[in-house]
């Protein structure tokens, strides 16, 4: 899955996301409003973990949905 696809299903993904990532916040995903860059950010900021391995957390997140 691409990530437009998540974009435009944000409402849905967001639910997820918080499955994935429990320690962001409502807030922390209103404010990233479907910005893959954003979400990166905050994951990083949140767990303390390295950009390439976020990038790679995500890809494999996107990868399991079937939405």
């Amino acid at each position: 899955m691409d990530w437009n696809r998540v974009e435009g299903n944000w409402k849905q993904a967001k639910g997820k996301i918080k499955e994935q990532w429990g320690k962001l916040t409502d807030d922390d995903l209103d404010q990233i409003a479907g910005k893959r860059e954003q979400l990166e950010g905050k994951i990083q900021e949140r767990y303390g973990i390295e950009k390439d391995r976020v990038k790679r957390d995500i890809d494999d997140w996107t990868s399991r949905q079937t939405w």
